[in-house]
């Protein structure tokens, strides 16, 4: 009696297989997705933030989140480069950041301030007699990138801009990436666009110990310490790698606080004509045409109240993940593990 329906079972199983197969890894399937979906309901409490899949969890994640030497994600460490602030040693990022530090000084600075509003209102202008709507984040992201370029190294060519633009661009996607050389994947593109990036700082760099050019800006005041000692400059590669470090974090960070300033003086109207009497009053003081200077800005007391208050409400950091270091809780309720 049991060898029949033994017989029957092998017989069915046969027959079926093309259906109970699929059949049963559709089950399988949705069983482990609905595990999944589940890791979003979490208590009140929690952390947010999913489980991952069952047995797996977020080990694809953490295999993308190789440690670097300060703590960052492998793929944004690669992105940057070795000798970026953001990778180096304790030790060297003190010396790096005490050499990168003059050139940030105000009165260094502030010969950019009339150049930056000239540009601004150009570009402005060419906006309102357009007359369409635009995104706000992606105008300010143009303008603040063309900026620093300019500020940094002294580029201002159309066609270099829009190069640069691309490839830096494939190179902060890069950092968010899955850490593989598959041709095609962000990783990949990413890392090519750095390597043209790289190539392209060299070549201003070549171009200006030949003496083909030497304006004043960030790069040139780190090249004229090539015959320090070697505590006092900047290797190559450092330089390199701080410059496309610079222009990623001074893009997003810039271009982010004012899409906020925007946002926040639509939304409260009283501070937006406030601010309006105060950029008025110091545009009738000047003549026509003139451009605004350091000075003006040093005026700016309510000015300065907003943008210092758009910083403490909003996060100019469009993304930063990190990895922990060591263990750490936050308020003895959500624990981190190294």
């Amino acid at each position: 009696m049991n060898i029949p329906l033994k017989e029957d079972l092998q017989i069915l199983i046969y027959n079926y297989s093309a259906v109970i197969l699929p059949s049963v890894i559709a089950i399988v399937v949705a069983v482990l997705f609905r595990w999944y979906l589940k890791g979003a309901e979490r208590r009140k409490g929690d952390i947010p933030g999913k489980l991952g899949f069952p047995f797996l969890g977020e080990t694809f994640s953490f295999l993308a989140a190789t440690n670097s030497t300060k703590g960052y994600l492998k793929p944004m460490a690669d992105a940057v480069g070795k000798k970026s602030l953001l990778t180096v040693p304790l030790e060297i990022h003190r010396r790096i950041r005490r050499l990168l530090s003059d050139p940030f000084s105000m009165n260094s600075m502030s010969k950019f301030v009339p150049k930056f509003d000239r540009e601004l209102c150009e570009r402005l202008k060419r906006k309102e007699n357009e007359g369409k709507s635009f995104k706000v984040l992606d105008f300010t992201m143009k303008v603040a990138f063309d900026g620093i370029c300019d500020m940094l190294a002294s580029i201002t060519d159309a066609s270099t801009l829009e190069q640069l633009g691309s490839d830096i661009t494939a190179v902060a996607d890069a950092m968010l990436s899955f850490p593989i050389m598959i041709p095609g994947s962000r990783y990949y593109k990413g890392m090519k666009a750095r390597k043209r990036v790289m190539e392209t700082f060299m070549t201003i760099i070549t171009k200006r110990r030949n003496g083909e050019e030497a304006p004043d800006d960030f790069l040139q005041s780190m090249l004229k310490r090539d015959s320090h000692p070697p505590n006092e400059k900047l290797e190559d590669e450092e330089i390199l790698d701080n410059l496309l470090t610079l222009i990623i974090a001074g893009q997003s960070t810039t271009a982010a606080a004012i899409m906020w300033s925007v946002k926040f003086l639509d939304d409260n109207r009283d501070v937006q004509d406030r601010l309006r009497e105060e950029q008025l009053s110091i545009l009738r003081n000047k003549s026509a045409g003139d451009l605004l200077k350091y000075e003006d800005l040093m005026g700016m007391s309510y000015g300065s109240k907003v943008v210092k208050e758009t910083l403490r409400m909003s996060n100019v950091l469009l993304w930063y993940p990190r990895v922990a270091l060591e263990d750490c809780s936050i308020e003895g309720k959500f624990k981190f593990e190294n």
